[in-house]
């Protein structure tokens, strides 16, 4: 057994995950109940994707100005809803995986859009967590959950091979 993948490197990657967890319920919970709105984060990522050195390349500003500021509404659901379901999947280590890849989609996106805050560390912490695999969740509920699904898929491939 590869040394981050023991139990005792479990505790700290179980550590990452919940804190990492938190820190995406807090925010999808403040967008929740705060009344989110996307358009004016895009519209300000738009205005610094202009001058010498911008914070916003050009190509990303074209994605933001083409389909991201055309569709805010979907958005306005997606991220805040998206973020708390990361953060519990995160703290309850359901959907690790996925969770952990959602995650740091939407951060490495923020910070494309110009925006720094704590979106380098959560990045980071996610893609460690990434490279621990299965250790990440350890202790999470995806260490009973993906043996079965596993199972169920490979039942059902079974199946479909002798038919």
């Amino acid at each position: 057994m590869r040394w981050y993948k023991t139990p005792i490197a479990a505790v700290v990657w179980t550590v990452l995950r919940i804190y990492l967890g938190v820190q995406w319920v807090t925010a999808g919970i403040e967008k929740l109940t705060g009344g989110f709105d996307a358009g004016g984060f895009l519209k300000g990522a738009l205005a610094n994707a202009a001058g010498e050195h911008p914070a916003v390349q050009a190509w990303y500003a074209d994605f933001l100005q083409q389909f991201a500021l055309p569709n805010v509404q979907i958005f306005n659901v997606l991220i805040p809803w998206g973020e708390l379901l990361v953060g519990i999947g995160l703290i309850v280590g359901l959907a690790t995986i996925p969770a952990l890849v959602a995650g740091a989609f939407m951060n490495l996106n923020f910070m494309l859009a110009g925006t720094t805050s704590t979106n380098p560390i959560l990045y980071t912490i996610a893609m460690i967590l990434l490279f621990a695999g299965t250790g990440a969740y350890y202790f999470g509920l995806d260490r009973f959950a993906v043996p079965y699904v596993k199972a169920f898929f490979k039942k059902d491939q079974e199946k479909t091979v002798t038919h």
